[in-house]
């Protein structure tokens, strides 16, 4: 642990790593602790197997809930010692985010990634495997997937969990849950002389890809993990270090200490080994316990291990007692803890923004009797709503007439009387209708009984868009055109037949007539009903009498210098 913590410290002081002193190379990463995330339990256990790796022979280079900067340096040292070692172990544990395509894990600086921050907030797990590629056979890749449920991307292209992995030949990938992950790589993986092929296949909980021959043997026997490298040949290693007793005892007096978790219990373990195994870890348990005054109310909270459920319902009740926790997600954010605080000052307990489970009692009573409360408001209110319904309807739309009704639905269109409101008043309008049209119809007989110009303007006055007032213009301009006697059409036409319009004297009198604009049909010689039309046009248009027949007078506008007409006989 001295060799991977002196390694760390100079990596992320910028200076250059020490040499391997090891064969093997490991990179474990325990993400169990998230700033603005749920927290993934027993994500950091990975980092239990550092001691058992290194006795293998292992460079180990870890972190528990790891930043991007961190995960990144020790990535890259990684990579470094990777190149001289002969097998590449690499154990993450966390929350994964994916698209499809490429997976990360989520360092614990992350809050929501988006495909264009993720980079900044996350380590690659597609990168991670290029570095595993160059051992094939000898190279393993276990991660400690947390709860997918437990991790909200919103409307983000990125989706929780491990996505689909371009595996390496010969890489082995492995996936379990977190506490399954810290059991494999303290027991089988690093089991020396295992047959790994029969001791991880068919396993509950555990997902085996890539690179799994059922004889398959990753770390040596005891006697090869006993030998080092010495000028390209073997010796013995002389055996180091506290007896297996000596170990056993430390780590009962550690044992003893996480469960208390106290300063006072982490000194007593420092001072009877401040060299052990676990000594920078007390260190640091001690600095976190003096830097968080909540320490104990935090994990305490954590302990009740509320779901995402359960914590939209804390938002909710504290939502419903006007603290405002800036929404109801599921997250307790900065927003959450300020509204958590200010409930426990005005309830008079120590305001450390976490929850016990008698608190969150008392929050759910208080929250259902506030709900109680305001729905019998909710409740007096709609029957005053109602009274005020009633006594304006009263007022109005009750005494049937039509203003009474459209005044009630003006002021209470979705009330308790306006469907009778709107059924009686579409009644009215019918009626109304009807009696309209019936004067209607009875103006339009009066008016075809006179028959004369002057009825049908007066029925257009009265109605100017009724049902007959096409059929009243009509009429008027029908009535307008000139008069033509029987008299008057027997002298056109005897004008005419002196003409003798037939042949060629004919098509030419269609063709001028078409010139001139009126249609008389097919151009054909016959004088027919078109022609007769298109002539009985051109009169009225000209001031003649439309007769229908071409008299002297048609003629001699008509056709004269045209056709070569003689009319002085």
């Amino acid at each position: 642990m001295r060799r991977l913590l002196l390694t760390t410290t100079l990596l992320l002081t910028g200076l250059a790593p020490l040499p391997a002193l090891a064969d093997d190379v490991a990179l474990l990463l325990g993400a169990e602790r998230y700033d603005r995330l749920d927290r993934v339990r027993r994500a950091d256990n990975l980092l239990q197997a550092s001691e058992r790796l290194e006795r293998l022979g292992f460079e180990v280079l870890g972190r528990a809930n790891p930043k991007a900067g961190a995960a990144t340096d020790l990535a890259r040292a990684f990579q470094d010692q990777a190149a001289e070692a002969e097998r590449l172990v690499v154990a993450m544990s966390g929350h994964f985010v994916t698209d499809g395509t490429r997976t990360w894990l989520l360092t614990a600086e992350a809050r929501t990634p988006d495909l264009f921050s993720v980079q900044g907030q996350a380590l690659s797990l597609d990168s991670v495997l290029q570095v595993l590629a160059t051992r094939p056979g000898q190279a393993v890749l276990l991660l400690g997937e947390g709860d997918r449920r437990s991790l909200d991307l919103g409307g983000s292209a990125l989706r929780p969990g491990v996505g689909a992995l371009e595996i390496p030949q010969g890489v082995t990938v492995i996936r379990a849950t977190p506490s399954n992950a810290a059991a494999l790589l303290a027991g089988v993986l690093t089991e020396p002389a295992a047959e790994l092929g029969s001791g991880l296949r068919d396993r509950e909980g555990v997902t085996v890809e890539g690179f799994l021959p059922a004889d398959w043997v990753l770390m040596p026997a005891e006697e090869d993990a006993n030998e080092a490298p010495q000028g390209g040949l073997f010796s013995p290693r002389p055996p180091s270090g506290p007896s297996d007793e000596d170990l056993n005892i430390e780590a009962d007096l550690w044992d003893r200490a996480t469960q208390a978790d106290t300063i006072e219990a982490y000194r007593t373990y420092i001072n009877r080994y401040p060299n052990g195994r676990f000594a920078a870890e007390a260190r640091s348990q001690i600095e976190e316990i003096q830097s968080d005054p909540n320490r104990n109310a935090r994990r305490a909270e954590e302990a009740l291990s509320l779901d995402r459920a359960a914590r939209r319902s804390i938002q909710n009740n504290l939502t419903l007692l006007d603290y405002n926790t800036r929404g109801v997600d599921g997250i307790f954010g900065s927003g959450t803890r300020r509204a958590i605080t200010n409930w426990q000052q005005s309830n008079g307990f120590p305001q450390t923004s976490y929850l016990t489970r008698d608190q969150i009692s008392l929050l759910d009573a208080q929250a259902a009797r506030r709900q109680a409360e305001i729905e019998a408001e909710e409740e007096r209110e709609r029957a005053r709503a109602e009274a005020r319904d009633r006594n304006y309807w009263s007022e109005t739309g009750a005494r049937g007439d039509a203003p009474g009704l459209r005044a009630y639905l003006d002021r209470y269109p979705d009330g308790l009387f306006s469907d009778i409101a709107k059924s009686r008043l579409a009644t009215i309008e019918d009626l109304r209708r009807e009696q309209a049209e019936a004067e209607d119809r009875a103006a339009w007989a009066e008016a075809r009984e006179d028959d004369v110009i002057a009825s049908y303007q007066e029925y257009l006055a009265s109605y100017p868009s009724g049902v007959f007032a096409e059929q009243a213009r009509a009429r008027i301009e029908e009535l307008s055109a000139p008069r033509v006697t029987q008299a008057q059409i027997r002298q056109a036409r005897d004008e005419e037949d002196a003409l003798r319009l037939s042949g060629i004297r004919a098509q030419l009198l269609e063709l001028r007539l078409r010139d001139l604009g009126h249609n008389p049909g097919r151009l054909d010689g016959r004088v027919d009903g078109d022609t007769r039309d298109a002539i009985r046009a051109y009169q009225q248009s000209e001031g003649l009498t439309p007769t229908g027949y071409v008299d002297r007078a048609t003629a001699v506008k008509l056709l004269t210098g045209s056709i070569g007409f003689d009319f002085s006989d």
